[in-house]
């Protein structure tokens, strides 16, 4: 059996099934793990929904911002955004199978009980692994709970963005949400800074990238997407950048665990 993770694949599904053909993907065998933000702004998030779903156990992706952004435009919470090109999902017959298991996915998965993990966006560099792992449960039972239309609604916002003025459940979850799917830059303090869209060379002295302010990936693996513009160089060898922006004429990358080979897919179309 082989693992292999991709990186946000954002309705690229003809390079997503070119970039599987490509390693001979049988997923009675293997494991495929998209590393979130499967849907929007390619040209079909349906094909691509419908086919991780139909692979069963064998997909174990990870949410991202648009995946739970999508999942709060179809319980009418936002308004569907014309460049995410959701229309044909969300007038699917069978789009209400399809957002029930999209709500089920994990924000976080460990990687074979080794010291290896990955999410969206990467672990807050306040966190310890273990309080990442007890937060994404925390945020994965509120978005699975007869409630979930509350919390994903209370998601939105950028406050609190440090750790320590967590108060209440719901900064808990937005925190959270937050951490693991909208995360690039951190103060120095490890706060969450959402402003900053700048190169990682032309940004201000107070601010980093998250994965320079972290211990935990001292002694852990992480593979994330999410931060297209690294176009996957971390200058970490615990670290594996996925998201290489196929769908801005990028590329799609995907990773093979067991002997860390990298192959990629360039957009099509």
């Amino acid at each position: 059996m082989a693992i292999y993770l991709v990186g946000d694949i954002q309705g690229c599904y003809q390079e997503l099934r070119a970039l599987l053909e490509q390693v001979a993907f049988d997923p009675t065998k293997d494991e495929l793990w998209p590393a979130g933000d499967i849907v929007a702004r390619g040209p079909d998030s349906l094909a691509t929904i419908r086919y991780l779903k139909s692979l069963g156990e064998s997909c174990k992706m990870v949410l991202g911002n648009h995946d739970l952004h999508l999942l709060a435009t179809y319980y009418g919470i936002k308004k569907v955004k014309k460049q995410d090109l959701l229309d044909d999902l969300l007038a699917a017959d069978d789009v209400d199978e399809l957002m029930d298991w999209l709500i089920q996915q994990p924000l976080l998965r460990q990687i074979n009980n080794e010291n290896a993990y990955v999410s969206h966006a990467g672990i807050n560099p306040q966190w310890s692994v273990k309080q990442a792992v007890k937060s994404a449960r925390f945020t994965e039972k509120k978005l699975t709970s007869k409630n979930k239309l509350k919390w994903l609604n209370r998601m939105y916002g950028n406050e609190p963005n440090n750790w320590q003025q967590v108060e209440s459940k719901t900064d808990r979850f937005r925190f959270t949400i937050n951490s693991f799917t909208r995360m690039r830059y951190c103060l120095l303090d490890g706060s969450l800074e959402f402003q900053c869209k700048l190169p990682i060379k032309q940004s201000p002295k107070n601010v980093k990238p998250w994965f320079q302010l972290s211990d935990a990936i001292k002694t852990n693996t992480w593979v994330f997407g999410h931060w297209a513009a690294l176009m996957g160089e971390t200058k970490k060898a615990s670290l594996y950048a996925l998201d290489t922006g196929c769908v801005w004429g990028g590329h799609l990358t995907m990773l093979r665990w067991h002997d860390k080979a990298l192959f990629s897919q360039a957009k099509i179309c």
